[in-house]
């Protein structure tokens, strides 16, 4: 039997250092063994300035759970057309520490504080090919487009700003 994984200041201390050296500037610390558990257990470290493509889970639909262990985020929901439906801000100190989305919903974050770090739970197996459909409105997550779009979200996070 494997030994209890402790999830404390050190580990995510070490997550946050490692996400920090990475281009994309984030980094997940699995909890589970292998990618063909029926449970995915993760932990996620997301410096400002990462851009997550929206995304959404629907072959086969899966829900997926955050919950934040430290810093701030911001979770935000699509509609089909890309217009921004929902902003749920997550932070350290509350009122919200967590957003359980929806199997097939369209999301996205944005790490608003350095040393975010949050866990993440969605039903595995993992299929590296079909794991996340990418939605076909937002730039590339490797693309000339990204930061400007990533800009827009945050602008929009923070209350202000149009798409132009």
């Amino acid at each position: 039997m494997p030994a209890p994984q402790r999830i404390d200041a050190h580990l995510l201390d070490q997550l946050s250092r490692a996400a920090r050296q990475r281009p994309r500037l984030r980094l997940n610390h699995n909890l589970h063994e292998d990618y063909r558990e029926s449970c995915q257990r993760l932990l996620n470290a997301v410096e400002p300035g990462t851009y997550v493509c929206p995304h959404r889970h629907l072959d086969p639909p899966r829900p997926e759970c955050f919950v934040l262990l430290r810093g701030s985020l911001a979770v935000l929901l699509f509609a089909d057309s890309g217009d921004i439906t929902e902003i749920i801000p997550l932070t350290a100190s509350g009122p919200c520490w967590g957003v359980d989305i929806p199997p097939g919903a369209w999301h996205s974050l944005v790490s608003l504080a350095p040393n975010t770090v949050f866990f993440e739970t969605k039903p595995g197996p993992y299929l590296p090919l079909a794991d996340k459909d990418f939605a076909p409105w937002a730039p590339a997550e490797e693309s000339a487009e990204a930061s400007k779009y990533l800009e827009f979200l945050t602008l929009q996070i923070h209350g202000r700003g149009d798409h132009a």
